[in-house]
């Protein structure tokens, strides 16, 4: 265990399960949030907050301060956008502020670097083939800003660990479970299936993984992850009638839902999302998104399970658990 935790991305869905993790472990944790964000209030108050954002190095300056051979960083922040057209931002903070990070573990010689990458940033083989972490990590060769993002961030964490950073990359599947508040697309889409308001769905799927085991493979990494190795965080493969018949049983709910073909779905998903960005309303049904489900979502999560001792827990448990947590806070 080391003697101190640095976590970027501590407010978020993901950085949130990881703080829980680390305090099973009584480790003091100092964590990065954005200023005025409110979700800082709700973090463990053994908690050191640091208010700041990995594009400023004023920031990570006191964030970093005292770190050394001791430290563990673990890197989550970043932007997950499903926008045909994101912007610049994403490549700013998902690259730019990952850099930013990397230097400020190098001058700082910090013990331990665990990177949160994406499965979007391994190269997709065909159909029927598991994918694995054995890949070049490119723009080149994934679709969308979101991906390539990731995919150079990887390689920049990569090339660090070449120059000597104990470095290691996780790379998450789809990550749901219980305590989404930021509502992503799979708490979404549950929300308006609980309230009643989703006649139709998508045919499709993809992998699937708890946050909870996501955030546990994570510490796992910062103790028994090898420098220069990447893992993958998957979880079960799993279609949208699937999630959807899980809640069902859950609740014991008889209301059904239609579903129409992913090529029906390309054709309207452009349409939604100009509707949606005009009206600013959040962006869930969009090219990329049905682009996704239509993708190869085979993972092989072995190298994780050998190294780690990575094994999540099932489809079914994870959205029994996300739709009584739904019910319980008031949110369906």
């Amino acid at each position: 265990m080391f003697h101190t935790y640095l976590v970027t991305g501590a407010s978020g869905f993901l950085g949130r399960a990881v703080l829980a993790e680390l305090e099973k472990k009584g480790a003091p944790v100092r964590a990065l949030v954005i200023k005025n964000d409110p979700l800082a209030a709700e973090l463990p108050e053994d908690v050191s907050v640091v208010y700041g954002d990995v594009c400023d190095d004023g920031s990570l300056e006191h964030f970093f301060s005292g770190a050394d051979e001791r430290t563990c960083v673990i890197h989550c922040a970043g932007i997950v956008l499903v926008a045909s057209h994101p912007g610049e931002r994403i490549y700013r903070v998902n690259v730019g502020g990952t850099n930013n990070i990397l230097r400020h573990c190098e001058k700082a010689g910090v013990g331990k670097l665990v990177y949160v990458s994406s499965v979007h940033a391994i190269p997709e083989k065909p159909k029927g083939t598991e994918i694995t972490e054995d890949a070049v990590f490119s723009p080149d060769a994934v679709q969308g800003d979101y991906a390539k993002s990731k995919a150079i961030a990887t390689s920049l964490v990569f090339e660090a660990s070449d120059r000597g950073l104990n470095a290691s990359v996780v790379f998450p599947s789809g990550i749901i479970g219980p305590g989404d508040v930021g509502k992503g697309s799979i708490t979404h889409m549950l929300l308006s299936f609980l309230a009643g308001k989703l006649p139709v769905a998508v045919k499709g799927g993809y992998d699937f993984v708890d946050v909870r085991d996501v955030a546990a493979g994570i510490v796992s990494c910062a103790e028994q992850g090898q420098p220069g190795h990447g893992y993958i965080l998957s979880g079960e493969y799993a279609t949208i009638r699937d999630i959807l018949n899980a809640a069902k049983e859950t609740l014991e709910i008889k209301r059904t839902v239609s579903f129409f073909p992913i090529r029906l779905a390309k054709l309207i998903a452009p349409l939604y999302e100009k509707r949606n960005l005009q009206k600013k309303q959040p962006l869930y049904f969009t090219p990329y998104s049905v682009a996704v489900l239509d993708s190869n979502g085979r993972f092989d999560r072995s190298a994780a399970a050998a190294a780690l001792g990575y094994a999540p827990r099932s489809l079914q448990s994870s959205i029994r658990d996300m739709v009584i947590w739904l019910k319980e806070t008031g949110k369906s």
